[in-house]
This record gives C-alpha cells, structure tokens and sequence, in this order.
C-alpha cells in the first residue's frame, strides 16, 4: 500500500472514531459524591449553589496514573490563575482506573506534587463520569452561569493548542 492510500486510510478511522465520542449531557448534573470524605481541598459543593454565584465552572476528569492529564496541569493551573477572578471556578473529578487511585493520601499527594489548589471530588464509583458519558482523561468541561456544557475538549492540553485556544475563547465569552 502506497503512503497516500495508507494516510487516507488512517485519516478516515480517525475520523469515523471521533464522530463515535458519546456527547455529554446538555447541562452539568449536580454534583453526586456530598461527603467531606469525597473532596479535597474543599468541603462538599453543588452545582446550584455555584450557579447562585454567577460562576463559570470548569470541570477537569482526571486520574493520578494519566500522563496525559499531568502534562496539562501547568496549562489548567496557568488558566485557573488568570480568570479565577473573573469568575472562573475549576472543579476537579479524580476518576480512576485502578484500585491504586481510589486511596484518598495517594490523590492527596499528586494534589501537592502538581499544585492543585481547586476542590477535587473523589469519583471512585465513576457514577459521575457516567452521569457526564465520559470517556477520555483528560476531559474539559466547559459550563456557562446557566449550567449548561458549552464546551468539551478531550486530551492533553497546553498553551497555543488549538483546544487551549477554542476552549479560553469560549471562556472570555462567558465572563
């Protein structure tokens, strides 16, 4: 097979296997883990409660063993600092794959190794990465002061990637 027959090929079960991504939910559901043991770096928040506050709210999926969400932590923490006055709460979902990363000191201290200074809400049951039809670490999440999902962007992030710059121009938007 000739490398042009080969690239169409791939692009093509790319796409078709981008076009399968589950669509999250219209709106963000409410958050569903309400025990002081279920969060870091905060107690228990609602969704309604933030809402009542005008936030935009920025959920980031993520599990301690994913590279990919570690290397975009310099991006999301870069984000968080320039708009959290503006409006900008980032909320964190650890969801994880493994038993390893259901243990609450092991989050805590990826928490601390990567300045993680945002609540985090421990998902150990993944009822809310299902409640989001997640599929992907790292995952963005993107809600305007109405609760509904203007933007999802799945993958490692970093400033000037096309997704950073879609996602802060919806961002600025909101705010």
């Amino acid at each position: 097979m000739n490398r042009s027959v080969f690239f169409a090929v791939l692009l093509v079960a790319v796409l078709m296997n981008t076009s399968s991504l589950a669509q999250p939910p219209a709106s963000l559901p409410e958050f569903n883990h309400q025990q002081d043991k279920d969060w870091i770096n905060s107690k228990p928040l609602t969704v309604q409660s933030l809402l009542k506050q005008n936030k935009v709210i920025l959920i980031d999926m993520w599990t301690f063993d994913c590279w990919n969400c570690y290397r975009s932590f310099p991006w999301l923490n870069a984000l968080e600092k320039k708009y959290q006055d503006r409006g900008l709460q980032v909320i964190g979902v650890h969801s994880p794959e493994f038993e390893h990363e259901k243990i609450r000191a092991n989050i805590e201290k990826k928490v601390t190794q990567f300045k993680l200074h945002h609540p985090i809400m421990m998902d150990n049951d993944l009822s809310y990465w299902r409640a989001l039809n997640n599929q992907y670490w790292p995952s963005y999440y993107l809600i305007n002061q109405q609760g509904e999902i203007v933007h999802h962007h799945v993958g490692e992030t970093h400033p000037g990637d096309p997704g950073a710059i879609a996602l802060e121009k919806t961002l600025q938007q909101l705010l």
